[in-house]
């Protein structure tokens, strides 16, 4: 048995979110289903992290066990052309051992939400980015940002279908930047709630429209109650960008 280590890029617009699915389609059924193609062999892909329908990676990490004899880069490109048309791609396979595992093993995971700050509808970026008309004030948007970051109870912003078993969480970055019409929120953690991410942007979101002052964030957090939340940002925007290992065995845990 080999244990292949896959770096993933997906579009997540087609697929109702990373992990199977029983009501449509999944990134993980479709390289499920292309590798058993490839080994003739039924697999279970583990990967880092689960996101949701509509949300996007550019790095996400997963593995799965072979039994056949196989090069890396021949897996990589058999998998690859066995997934066309759908919008899924293996950018890199390699051999781990096998304790290494995709999401056990993880110790952060980074994503980034892209926000295009324009009234003008979107062509390039349809699907990939939140379209905000009003001006935002990304600078405010960052200062009031630096509330959340650090070891928390972010009930506030936590999906009522989470299933993790504690709302506390370190956040260890939360960034708001412009370039141009774009904004760009980069956070990074160990783990994350479900809904996390997209409700932290849509909070910052009316900071930055001015509905919400500074202050209000960090009053939200601390209210620890879900009805305190302003505003839940769509998924489009919301991209999955890496995930980060360390080979020791304190690192192994459950993230």
């Amino acid at each position: 048995m080999t244990r292949f280590a896959l770096t993933l890029e997906f579009d997540g617009a087609p697929f109702m979110g990373l992990q199977r699915q029983a009501h449509g389609p999944s990134v993980q059924q479709t390289v499920e289903e292309a590798v058993q193609r490839v080994t003739g062999e039924r697999v279970v892909m583990h990967a880092a992290g689960r996101t949701d329908a509509g949300v996007h990676a550019t790095g996400m990490r997963a593995h799965v066990d072979v039994d056949k004899e196989i090069a890396p880069f021949r897996l990589m490109e058999a998998v690859n052309a066995l997934m066309r048309p759908a919008p899924v791609a293996v950018l890199a396979c390699e051999v781990v051992p096998g304790d290494w595992h995709a999401r056990f093993s993880c110790i952060g995971r980074a994503y980034e939400y892209r926000i295009v700050n324009r009234r003008a509808p979107l062509t390039l970026e349809r699907g990939k980015a939140w379209l905000v008309p009003q001006p935002l004030d990304a600078e405010a948007m960052h200062r009031a940002a630096q509330a959340l970051v650090g070891c928390h109870d972010f009930t506030t912003f936590r999906s009522v279908h989470c299933q993790a078993r504690s709302p506390v969480k370190t956040l260890d970055r939360l960034a708001v930047r412009r370039e141009g019409e774009r904004v760009l929120i980069e956070t990074s953690a160990r783990s994350f709630l479900h809904h996390q991410v997209r409700s932290m942007v849509g909070c910052l979101a009316l900071v930055g429209m001015g509905r919400w002052e500074e202050a209000r964030l960090a009053a939200a957090l601390t209210a620890r109650d879900r009805n305190q939340l302003g505003l839940n940002a769509p998924p489009d925007g919301l991209t999955f960008v890496s995930a980060t290992y360390s080979s020791g065995p304190e690192h192994t845990e459950l993230a």
